[in-house]
């Protein structure tokens, strides 16, 4: 993979080439992203970058006046991997020699003690197929249904042996850990290797959420952050990769708040009418009282996590939405509009989310929107949830009531 394949995160590109081109490049990096930022793929090229045999001859004529690089005839240039030496024809299907991989696996039996290169078969796949995925996406891929992943003791262990051999080919043996969140105590083994690593080792850690990291791993690592990104690029992304048209790219680029998977999951669903669900909800929490509620929990319960999220990053979008106008109308002329990508009849509900609540209230139903989502991504029962989150969400229309409440 090269950096031109990545959608945006160009500072960040330019930034991680820098590194390479000023000798700054550090032995251990975290990458910081969330969900959906292109993350791991920027590690990936990244690491094809390092192994490219081309851009090894430009980095060494970096000082001296290089007019008009070239490789077999076709220009080259110094911000990108070739794509075309064996080296980085290796890494595009990732079966370079010095290039590994750690991810979080399950055991395929009980008793087991699983490594990544169990299942390094499966993760090619997965990568080739769905490069922006997140963790979860990787578990039921490899069938782990309700098993939690692990970066295992076995593992940690495998990462020492294979980094303390002397490289093949490349001049740096490279590790891309995945999901450095799933590392647990044992992770504790890593951190003579990472202090005191063998020469011309560079350890790539790919996380979204630094809390979760073993703090002695975080303390030795270069931080590189990597935001969302933008609705433009998003919206470009899905008209040039997945023909989409225009008007709904636009729509869906709005509503996935910088994350790629998302709009793709948005995509696969975009038949989906949130807006008649929404409304059936609300009317239960607000009119029809805890026989409706019920018979509707029962019924988003059985939609799966990946639809209740998406349903309930819906319901965030549109208030969204009724907060801006509601913000925004007052210094407004009549007539004018602050809805850029959504249409006129999720224009008409979010009018009317303005009449069901106040701006305060409408900013406490977001808070407890954002976090049922998080809890969802968690494994969350979607009953308990739900029903808690009718509860809430009565108080806070009906009795004003601010549940601000972590």
């Amino acid at each position: 993979m090269q950096f031109k394949d990545i959608i945006g995160q160009q500072k960040v590109k330019e930034q991680l080439v820098n590194l390479v081109l000023q000798n700054r490049l550090s032995h251990a990096l975290l990458f910081l992203g969330k969900e959906g930022s292109g993350a791991l793929p920027l590690a990936i090229a990244f690491a094809q970058y390092i192994v490219c045999n081309a851009a090894k001859e430009i980095e060494a004529a970096s000082n001296l006046f290089l007019a008009d690089p070239a490789l077999n005839g076709q220009p080259f240039s110094a911000s990108d991997s070739c794509g075309q030496c064996p080296a980085c024809l290796k890494a595009g299907k990732m079966v370079h020699p010095d290039i590994h991989f750690s991810y979080p696996v399950i055991p395929s039996k009980p008793g087991d003690k699983p490594k990544s290169t169990d299942y390094i078969k499966d993760w090619r796949e997965f990568f080739c197929n769905n490069a922006y995925g997140n963790v979860y996406d990787w578990l039921q891929f490899i069938a782990a249904e309700n098993k939690q992943g692990n970066i295992t003791a076995a593992e940690v262990e495998d990462i020492n042996h294979k980094l303390n051999l002397k490289g093949f080919e490349s001049q740096y043996k490279i590790l891309i850990m995945w999901m450095p969140e799933f590392l647990g105590n044992q992770g504790n083994k890593l951190l003579k290797l990472i202090e005191e690593p063998p020469p011309d080792t560079l350890f790539i850690f790919v996380a979204e959420d630094e809390n979760a990291i073993l703090p002695t791993i975080l303390s030795r690592t270069q931080l590189i952050k990597i935001g969302p990104l933008t609705d433009t690029e998003i919206e470009n992304a899905l008209i040039e990769r997945g023909n989409v048209n225009e008007v709904k790219a636009k729509q869906i680029a709005g509503v996935c708040s910088g994350n790629y998977r998302e709009s793709l999951q948005l995509l696969q669903h975009a038949e989906e009418d949130w807006q008649d669900l929404l409304r059936e909800w609300l009317n239960a929490i607000i009119k029809s009282g805890p026989i409706a509620q019920v018979k509707w929990i029962e019924e988003i319960s059985r939609l799966g996590r990946e639809k209740q999220k998406q349903f309930l990053r819906y319901f965030i979008h549109l208030m969204e939405q009724a907060i801006r106008l509601k913000v925004l109308e007052s210094s407004l002329d009549a007539g004018a509009s602050v809805f850029f990508n959504i249409s006129d009849k999720e224009k008409d509900f979010a009018i009317r989310l303005n009449k069901l609540c106040s701006l305060a209230a409408q900013e406490a139903i977001t808070h407890e929107l954002d976090k049922a989502t998080r809890y969802i991504e968690r494994n969350a029962n979607p009953k308990m949830l739900f029903h808690a989150l009718s509860i809430r969400l009565y108080h806070i229309i009906k009795d004003n009531s601010l549940i601000l409440v972590n």
